[in-house]
């Protein structure tokens, strides 16, 4: 029998319930969302959250494709899956736990009796640390971006290798391999011996439907790749980028790019330029390296010096 909060589920059975972690403000339980997936034959488990930060909504929209095709009959292993990690963000569409004021990720390991975060930090963190792999689901959150998976360890970690490997396999044709601020999950559990990834799919107001197919592909290349399912994935040459450029405008205005997301650009190609609410082209901004068209604000206007873009550098190809 396999147990995640109130869903409990024996070989062959899947079941759904709740993960208390503490209670709202007029004394109701506040529960996240989990899932059970307990296949018939022996094997690694795999433990799948979305939502740790409120607003990012392409991973609910991945477990709520993901979790209805799964047979328990057909699985070897156990498949652990938090639907919303940021309760209370959540809530309010916002990013942040704002009962605490926290960005959920950047709580890890979490404490049993800290504030919210580390309260649900610790209560998930205390069933993604025993298991065999970790799929931490993210998205850029209102920024435009490509479909990127993150490796968070850094690349002299001891496990480095393994969370690339998995990166590869969920196949979102990027990979950002650059060591993580303190507190991420995808950065801690690997100090616990876990393989784990972030992946980031794209950027959206509310949810894309692209990106979320994007990462329901991913998890079953996973599922198929690490045996929990029959047959293999094979995923194809990612193209990784291990520095970042960023750019933030000369001046206040009006932003056009001159490049589209996954553009590879050269040094000295404009990326963007800034004119008034006249059309007047007040500045413009060149590439200082060679690289990827990686991800840009959302809206146009900006004010002097507000980050407008950033440019992957130090690509190269992970086969």
């Amino acid at each position: 029998m396999t147990t995640l909060g109130t869903a409990s589920a024996a070989p062959g059975e899947l079941d759904t319930g709740r993960l208390t972690v503490g209670e709202t403000r007029d004394g109701t339980t506040a529960g996240l969302p989990v899932a059970v997936v307990n296949g018939e034959r022996d094997g690694k488990t795999l433990y799948v959250q979305a939502a740790s930060d409120g607003d990012e909504l392409n991973g609910v929209g991945v477990v709520r494709r993901v979790v209805p095709q799964l047979d328990p009959a057909e699985i070897a292993g156990e498949i652990l899956v938090v639907g919303i990690t940021n309760f209370y963000g959540f809530q309010v569409a916002e990013h942040r736990n704002p009962i605490d004021d926290t960005k959920m990720n950047r709580a890890y390991p979490g404490n049993a009796n800290g504030s919210s975060s580390e309260r649900i930090a610790h209560a998930t963190f205390s069933v993604a640390k025993d298991a065999d792999l970790v799929l931490d689901l993210h998205q850029g959150s209102t920024s435009r971006m490509i479909n990127e998976v993150r490796v968070r360890c850094g690349s002299r970690h001891r496990l480095h290798d393994e969370c690339l490997e998995l990166a590869r396999v969920f196949d979102c044709g990027y990979v950002l391999d650059q060591k993580g601020p303190e507190g991420q999950l995808a950065r801690v559990a690997p100090d616990r011996g876990v393989p784990t990834i972030d992946p980031e799919l794209g950027g959206a107001v509310g949810w894309d439907e692209e990106s979320i197919q994007y990462g329901v592909e991913g998890v079953f290349n996973v599922l198929h790749h690490y045996g929990f399912l029959d047959g293999d994935a094979e995923p194809a040459p990612q193209t990784r980028a291990t520095d970042f450029d960023r750019y933030g405008s000369l001046v206040g205005g009006l932003v056009d790019f001159h490049a589209d997301l996954g553009d590879w650009v050269e040094a000295g190609d404009t990326l963007f330029e800034v004119t008034d609410v006249f059309g007047t082209l007040k500045a413009t901004v060149t590439a200082d390296d060679d690289g990827i068209f990686w991800r840009t604000r959302r809206k146009p206007q900006v004010a002097t010096g507000e980050y407008v873009c950033s440019v992957g550098t130090d690509v190269d190809r992970v086969e």
